[in-house]
């Protein structure tokens, strides 16, 4: 969808759903705190929201949906989420609950899933088992084959939606002996089903996301035709992967939406409250905090707009890109809330502020993103397995080879680029030591290098630095190549499960985002609007992925620190996301200044 397109369309959505902060909205922070502090399901949102046809996005348009490319559905899902988390997630999991059918489904079984959920029907994804967690090769509910169909038995736990939905994906051991040939995917209706057949499992309580269904299932004896099987009998493992694929590149909004809100209400707080004779954001260490946190969150947007994008332009690459953005998203943005907690101060840990309240939830339901579809340990080893060759290919490739990933990585970070079809079948397990990012690097820090002698003033100032911070990170590649070779040498057989190799996994994402930042700013530079791009943002977010190297040491200077908070006050002023997107959000009504006291 043309960027144009695209931004009507969340202008369309903010429009509808109206000021959070204001309790006559449609999408109130008042009622998501409500929902929250009861913990109740959100019937009232999420029906609101399939009314209006967001979840048509995360369709495919040739069986009836809307969706074109990945991206629509993923932005869509960030404006509800700076909102409530917890409505975007119960969205999310109906939209993955289908992915299995549109991965490996005919256009018959995509077809009737299509019409189920547009016509209100919720799904969950059982994958998930009591005992097994991450390790998929022992789930235990079977499907036995009987005749004319299978006869599902067993458990699945921590399913979302689990008990309100009416429809579920389900993931089962075909062949009793197990293994990654041993497992199929069926989907089920439990209108269907015998009464007392499907056992819904107790919600489970948690820490955020309160009002989610967070649940299980247990099944005895269901049985389902041979048509509800998805793909063949024994590719479930295979299906089940690629779906969690693309969960993990489309989670990475909850995270980008929580800290949105955080750094919004942060920054009322901070322009409003006078500490001393002086505003608190004029105050330098102060300043200095919100701009780190808008360099963060913009870290992580970039990161998220090439592994989002890389569903499509690249799907042999995306157990890479998926793991990596699943992994470094979530981690940082979690650090950038426990700052933004300092800012904010005591008012953070206010639960029915008129205006802060909703700080507290995003808090708290920001780490859904870190654990949900495979966590930190998963990401990090899928990284760690292929780490060797990634690092040879990023060091050795040809001219070849390169310029395709050149070509390549213009569409994965260019924001106007018009995207391949979306073809989740064409995703790969394993990248084969490809990750264009990094292999495209060098020709995009020429080109940033091209950019700052283009430039004029301070801005060619901060180009040239940004560019000579950009060149220390990617040199790091050789480090980490050196000592991931070093270490498989040193430990031999027991090298792949170590923790140093992990350890250099978590590496490997500092280098994929330090070429994210530098991708997105010379491949979207020409079609951002101002006061986007900016040279002194661009600096800003580089030394915070060197800090991870060099945590005491600066390369930014008061008057960075300065520009940087004249593009975060214009954007927050002017109601626009906090993204090289710059969604227009619904505009902020009057009488703000009292509730934020």
């Amino acid at each position: 969808m043309p960027k144009e397109d695209l931004t009507d369309l969340a202008r369309r959505l903010e429009s509808h759903l109206g000021d959070p902060h204001d309790p006559g909205s449609r999408m109130p922070y008042a009622r998501v705190l409500e929902y929250d502090e009861r913990e109740d399901y959100p019937y009232e949102f999420v029906n609101l929201l399939q009314h209006w046809g967001a979840l048509d996005h995360s369709l495919p348009r040739a069986q009836g949906g809307k969706a074109g490319d990945v991206e629509i559905g993923f932005n869509l899902m960030r404006l509800i989420a700076r909102r409530d988390p917890t409505t975007a997630t119960a969205f999310i999991i109906t939209s993955l609950s289908f992915m299995p059918a549109w991965i490996a489904g005919t256009d018959e079984q995509k077809r009737a899933l299509v019409d189920a959920i547009q016509r209100g029907t919720r799904y969950a994804w059982g994958l998930s088992e009591r005992g097994h967690g991450s390790d998929l090769t022992a789930n235990e509910l079977t499907a036995e084959k009987t005749d004319g169909g299978y006869l599902l038995t067993g458990e699945k736990w921590l399913i979302g939606n689990g008990r309100v939905a009416d429809g579920l994906s389900v993931h089962a051991r075909t062949d009793p002996r197990g293994g990654p040939g041993g497992y199929s995917v069926f989907v089920l209706d439990k209108r269907r089903t015998p009464a007392g057949s499907v056992d819904e499992l107790p919600r489970e309580r948690m820490h955020g996301l309160r009002g989610l269904d967070m649940s299980g299932f247990r099944l005895d004896r269901v049985f389902v035709p041979d048509s509800a099987l998805l793909g063949r009998e024994g590719q479930g493992l295979e299906i089940a992967l690629k779906t969690s694929q693309t969960a993990r590149a489309l989670i990475s909004g909850i995270a980008l939406s929580a800290v949105d809100t955080g750094l919004r209400v942060t920054l009322d707080f901070a322009e409003g409250r006078r500490v001393f004779g002086r505003t608190v954001s004029d105050i330098p260490y102060s300043r200095r905090q919100l701009v780190e946190c808008f360099a963060d969150l913009m870290v992580a947007d970039a990161v998220s707009l090439g592994a989002v994008r890389a569903l499509q332009v690249v799907p042999e690459q995306t157990s890479v890109w998926s793991s990596v953005v699943k992994y470094f998203v979530p981690t940082l943005l979690e650090r950038t809330f426990a700052q933004l907690n300092v800012v904010l101060g005591a008012r953070f840990y206010l639960r029915d502020h008129p205006h802060y309240a909703i700080h507290q939830k995003m808090l708290r339901d920001l780490p859904v993103a870190n654990f949900a579809d495979g966590n930190t340990v998963v990401n990090l080893k899928n990284i760690a397995l292929q780490l060797e060759g990634l690092l040879t290919t990023a060091a050795e490739a040809g001219p070849e080879v390169r310029a395709v990933a050149e070509e390549r990585a213009a569409v994965l970070f260019g924001i106007d680029r018009d995207l391949p079809l979306y073809r989740p079948w064409d995703q790969e397990l394993f990248s084969r030591g490809r990750d264009d990012a990094l292999v495209a690097a060098p020709a995009a820090l020429a080109r940033l290098r091209r950019l700052a002698q283009e430039a004029k003033g301070d801005e060619r100032e901060w180009l040239e630095r940004a560019a000579s911070v950009a060149a220390e990170l990617l040199a790091h590649a050789d480090s980490v190549r050196e000592r991931t070779g070093a270490l498989k040498a040193d430990l031999g057989r027991a090298y792949g499960q170590s923790a140093e190799l992990f350890d250099l996994a978590k590496e490997y994402c500092l280098l994929h985002a330090a070429a994210a930042c530098v991708h997105t700013y010379v491949h979207s530079a020409a079609a951002l609007d101002d006061p986007l791009p900016s040279g002194a943002l661009l600096l800003l977010q580089l030394e915070r992925l060197r800090r991870h190297l060099r945590p005491r040491e600066f390369v930014t200077d008061a008057a960075v620190v300065d520009e940087v908070m004249r593009v975060l006050r214009h954007l927050h002023l002017k109601d626009l996301l906090f993204s090289h997107w710059q969604f227009p959000l619904a505009a902020r009504g009057g009488g703000l200044t009292a509730a934020r006291r």
